[in-house]
């Protein structure tokens, strides 16, 4: 009768153990579509030129230094025209991923040039904070020993 409760008790903590795991699992894979989500959503707003709505996905740390205002100003009024935003892939560490974008500009150039149309590699920092991802601008990465990280 021993080795039958040992046994049914050995088989419940497996199933329990697996439960787990798929759980967890699950959550990190419900962060990366989130992730991947919202990075592609803020920079859609940037290209139809809505930064004070791109403005809600900056950390609060950021949006406690800058008002909406001057961050949409000044987003809005670059001389680079983001045409088209396609996500390339994210590494993840815990609460803190990077994300690669890869974004389609125009910029003029001015004269005879004109405009040129390219595409550019953008790596994004992007935090976890009580349970919501936010993007971390560059200026405001913790950096070790006085070196950027």
């Amino acid at each position: 009768m021993k080795s039958k409760n040992v046994y049914f008790f050995q088989r419940c903590a497996l199933l329990v153990f697996v439960a787990l795991a798929g759980c967890m699992a699950g959550v990190k894979d419900q962060d990366n579509l989130v992730i991947r989500t919202r990075a592609v959503e803020r920079w859609d707003l940037l290209v139809a030129h809505q930064a004070e709505k791109a403005y809600d996905y900056l950390s609060p740390g950021y949006r406690g230094t800058k008002p909406r205002a001057a961050y949409a100003e000044e987003m809005n009024g670059r001389p680079i025209r983001w045409t088209k935003v396609q996500f390339g892939s994210q590494d993840c560490d815990a609460d803190v991923c990077h994300v690669h974008l890869n974004v389609n500009y125009t910029v003029m150039l001015g004269g005879l040039a004109g405009k040129t149309q390219t595409i550019g590699m953008v790596v994004e920092t992007w935090v976890k904070i009580k349970g919501q991802w936010y993007f971390l601008p560059e200026q405001f990465r913790p950096t070790k020993l006085g070196k950027d990280s």
